[in-house]
């Protein structure tokens, strides 16, 4: 995608899989929501070719629109009416689109109580909902039609911790249950090593790191920490090989050592490290595609 002379996205190539959860994670102007709204149809690319659910979202169909759900940042909604009114309107627009094995809409109680807004929140008037309550209703608009795809920008902005693990837990539903492909934005690490199958880190306008939490953890950055207390004193080695340097320091204290702790490099790390490099023009490595883990 290029803006005059600049090139914001520069061979981003990815391939998300049936019932996966990718997050899709950048600093700011990397061009997360960019390539978000490419996929979506809603931007034209500069060059490339983009295939969503067997078409190009560009050119595709009402039918295919049915099997898409977006939650965007935000959006100007129906401010008079209640969200029952709203999802019961949007809802009747999916019917022609229901099959057996997949029937649309989800029914509007359902729906209501898998996003968690009772009540006293549905039938009051949207202009008079709470920021948390609006972005409920952001992703019950999203889910609707029970999407196959679901595009999730920054879902949960403004979610206080209860929300957040209710969305979550909504998250792994739509997947388990329902099939559903969800790939999302989010600037909140702790909520992309809990909900992604598969973690995307976009800088430079490409794809650097493709793999799982901790694959990338791993692999990015190898190093280890082992802390640990021997004799009343407190000692910290940082070592390429943790296994090894643990065996070897057992061997060695045969009075025993207290409190051991091996510490690797988490997702913030792996993250922080590559975000350091892109913003210092460091060079970055090739894009990381890591095997899938032997359990």
């Amino acid at each position: 995608m290029r803006y005059g002379e600049l090139d914001v996205l520069a061979g981003v190539d990815l391939d998300v899989h049936a019932s996966e959860v990718v997050v899709l994670l950048g600093p700011n102007g990397a061009g997360k929501t960019t390539t978000i709204e490419i996929l979506e149809g809603f931007r034209r690319p500069s060059a490339g070719t983009v295939e969503v659910l067997g078409a190009d979202p560009l050119r595709a169909g009402e039918a295919w629109r049915a099997r898409v759900g977006v939650v965007l940042q935000s959006w100007r909604d129906h401010a008079r009416w209640t969200p029952r009114q709203l999802l019961d309107h949007l809802g009747a627009y999916y019917v022609a689109f229901g099959t057996a094995a997949r029937p649309r809409p989800i029914p509007t109680e359902e729906l209501l109580d898998m996003v968690g807004m009772g009540p006293g929140a549905a039938d009051q008037r949207i202009i008079t909902l709470s920021g948390g309550q609006r972005r409920r209703l952001d992703v019950a608009v999203g889910i609707v039609g029970r999407p196959e795809l679901l595009f999730l920008d920054e879902p949960t902005a403004g979610f206080d911790p209860h929300a957040k693990r209710e969305f979550h837990e909504l998250v792994h539903r739509l997947t388990d249950l329902e099939g559903t492909t969800v790939l999302l934005t989010t600037h909140d690490l702790a909520e992309a090593e809990k909900l992604a199958d598969r973690i995307l880190i976009l800088a430079g306008g490409r794809i650097v790191a493709d793999g799982s939490a901790d694959q990338l953890a791993r692999r990015i950055r190898s190093r280890a920490e082992v802390r640990w207390t021997q004799g009343g004193q407190r000692c910290v080695h940082a070592t390429d090989d943790a296994t090894a340097f643990v065996r070897d320091l057992l061997a060695a204290s045969p009075t025993g050592i207290d409190d051991l702790e091996v510490r690797r490099a988490s997702l913030e790390d792996t993250y922080l490290e590559l975000v350091r490099a892109h913003e210092h023009g460091e060079p970055l490595r090739a894009p990381l595609a890591l095997a899938p883990e032997v359990s």
